[in-house]
């Protein structure tokens, strides 16, 4: 019952990679298992919250990726006594893949849209809405495909929210700004900007800056100039209570969207990376969230107009809430660990 997890953050790719393992690691916990993590990048914070959680944690000296990195990573397994290996990252490719299998070990592998060349993992984890099974062509005879919303790792803290009903006021009031762990761009800014434009009462919001965002300070600095009705928070452990008091958010287009739909959180999406467009698109075509496209070509005249429209239409709102709900059952973490064990 033991499980080794290989997964990294930083400020560049952020901190969801690790955030989704961890929702994995406590299922695994709850199966009576231990989980030991191999990271290969420094991230304090993070680590500090696994080792809270009763987690170890252990430093890889290998390149992040490399066919060292995976056999340091089986080292650290057969130390930890590990069966399944849990890999997730885009720097982890068909070869990283071959190495641990050929090992003996067992894998999952989890994936966002098919990037290795070929998949020889035990099984293959893509949670998003636009997974398909031509992504995965090129896998061996055994690679089981788990795919779609139906396995969301959402973390324990959310899952006590399954039976809560949200209530839909006639204008929001509440902003959530959440932009991932990272935010290198600062486009935490670019929305505090929109917000200091609108003509709405009493509109108040709280901004969660990640653990590896580098602004801080100078967010900090601009909402006291401001003189905005904003709540900055850093490493925040209790975001499903701050998704129940918000009545409309903001995020990037990663992992926090499962969250927010799970939530009932009407969202819009800010496209920070390649891999979050596809997450946009399809979240609004299914009416879950607004795609407000890349951040690069957003500017702060569009985002203002976007989010007032957004924040004075209630049945829009309403409508979105409800089929969020439909779409994350959060049930995912526990589905994969019974698969895993069986």
């Amino acid at each position: 019952m033991n499980l080794l997890i290989r997964a990294d953050a930083d400020t560049q790719m952020g901190t969801g990679h690790v955030m989704r393992c961890l929702a994995l690691a406590q299922a695994w916990q709850d199966a009576g298992g231990q989980v030991t993590f191999g990271m290969a990048m420094a991230a304090p914070a993070l680590e500090a919250w696994l080792k809270a959680e009763g987690m170890a944690v252990v430093h890889l000296s290998a390149p992040p990726g490399t066919a060292e990195d995976a056999r340091q990573t089986l080292n650290l397994a057969r130390n930890a006594g590990a069966e399944w290996i849990v890999v997730d990252g885009y720097h982890f490719n068909d070869t990283y893949q071959r190495i641990i299998k050929d090992a003996g070990s067992k894998l999952l592998f989890i994936d966002d849209g098919g990037h290795a060349d070929h998949y020889y993992a035990d099984i293959v984890l893509n949670q998003n809405l636009f997974a398909s099974e031509g992504f995965y062509r090129k896998r061996e005879h055994y690679t089981r495909l788990l795919l779609g919303t139906g396995y969301v790792l959402l973390r324990r803290e959310f899952l006590k929210w399954r039976n809560w009903q949200r209530e839909i006021p006639e204008v929001a009031r509440k902003v959530l700004v959440t932009l991932g762990g990272g935010d290198p761009a600062n486009v935490t800014l670019r929305v505090l900007q929109a917000l200091r434009e609108m003509e709405i009462a009493g509109l108040e919001a709280v901004v969660v800056v990640g653990a590896s965002n580098p602004h801080f300070e100078e967010l900090n600095s601009v909402v006291r100039l401001y003189g905005m009705t904003v709540h900055l928070k850093r490493n925040v452990k209790n975001m499903p209570e701050l998704m129940a008091w918000a009545d409309v958010a903001v995020s990037a287009g990663g992992s926090t969207c499962w969250e927010l739909a799970f939530m009932g959180l009407t969202h819009c999406i800010i496209v920070l990376a390649a891999n979050q467009a596809p997450v946009a698109e399809t979240l609004q075509e299914r009416g879950v969230a607004i795609d407000a496209g890349w951040f690069d070509a957003l500017n702060q005249a569009q985002l203002t107009h976007l989010l007032d429209s957004l924040m004075k239409d209630k049945e829009k709102r309403l409508e979105m809430s409800q089929r969020g709900r439909l779409l994350v059952n959060g049930h995912g973490p526990q589905s994969v660990v019974k698969i895993m064990l069986n």
